[in-house]
């Protein structure tokens, strides 16, 4: 199963490649995949990187909850999979980000990217020198939510 942990920055070069980071390399060797899917993220100002089977995977789950008879939905999967673009690394483990998606969320040189478990975010690492939440915040938010799963576990 894919698990990218961590984060790591890096520098955007003149032709907006940036070394992909070597553990998350090693994850996708491990794993057998090659080819990356980016895409903006739906609810924050960074860049999606999925491995291509999870993409699958995500992109079925989304077509299995939306109805091609629905105006609408068609709209929904179509805004979701119209702005992708294909990585591959180049020998030298550096993939491309390209300007249009640089430019989308205010990436210019410097990135930091983040596991997020089975995906990995590509922020402009200056909109992530801060916590996302205020430690305090974030000490009490993640408390509540294990005390919600414990209380799940301990009735099952």
């Amino acid at each position: 199963m894919v698990q990218f942990i961590g984060s790591s920055d890096a520098k955007i070069d003149v032709k907006g490649r940036v070394f992909f980071p070597a553990s998350f390399r090693k994850v996708m060797q491990e794993e057998g995949e090659e080819a990356m899917v980016m895409r903006k993220d739906v609810f924050q100002d960074c860049l999606v990187l999925y491995p291509e089977s999870i993409w699958k995977k995500q992109l079925a789950m989304l077509r299995g909850k939306l109805s091609r008879w629905s105006k609408r939905e068609q709209m929904i999967f179509r805004q979701f999979v119209s702005d992708v673009e294909v990585l591959l690394p180049d020998s030298n483990g550096r993939i491309l980000l390209p300007r249009r998606y640089r430019e989308m969320v205010s990436i210019e040189q410097d990135v930091r990217f983040i596991g997020m478990s089975d995906t990995i975010e590509v922020w402009a690492r200056e909109k992530v020198e801060e916590p996302f939440l205020p430690l305090e915040e974030f000490g009490r938010e993640l408390e509540e939510l294990m005390r919600v799963e414990d209380v799940m576990s301990e009735n099952e």
